[in-house]
């Protein structure tokens, strides 16, 4: 990870190797590194609308593929990242593969299963997840 942070993030690699800082939150506190983490998290959002979509007038499998695809691409933009915006890019492909991918998961699992193992997974799956974020977000 020091290599990862002098690359990408040598502020942040500074503040890193600075004695005097004890705190984690003062070491890692920068903009650029926000936006490579969450980048993945929003991107993954806002493709689920348009997976939505594709769901609808495409199908599970076609879909599946374009989440396929999505994660080819930012693996691929992610390992041959020379500086921060591409790093980013390849962030935002792997959050529209998790989208896509997100979009399909539930239903391929409710199929695949028998009924009453299909019903158990639904309330897990959607009223253990809300009330999950509901605590979160506290």
């Amino acid at each position: 990870m020091p290599d990862f942070l002098e690359k990408f993030f040598p502020e942040v690699y500074g503040k890193t190797q600075d004695p005097n800082l004890n705190s984690n939150y003062c070491k890692y506190d920068n903009q650029n590194l926000q936006l490579f983490t969450s980048s993945l998290y929003l991107a993954g959002l806002i493709a689920t609308f348009f997976a939505s979509w594709t769901t609808r007038r495409l199908g599970r499998k076609p879909t599946m593929l374009i989440a396929g695809f999505f994660f080819i691409l930012g693996v691929v933009l992610n390992a041959a990242a020379q500086d921060l915006a591409m790093l980013i890019i390849g962030r935002i492909f792997l959050g529209c593969g998790v989208g896509f991918a997100n979009q399909v998961r539930v239903c391929v699992y409710i199929n695949c299963a028998t009924t009453s193992f299909s019903k158990v997974y639904n309330l897990l799956h959607f009223k253990l997840n809300y009330d999950l974020r509901s605590y979160v977000s506290i």
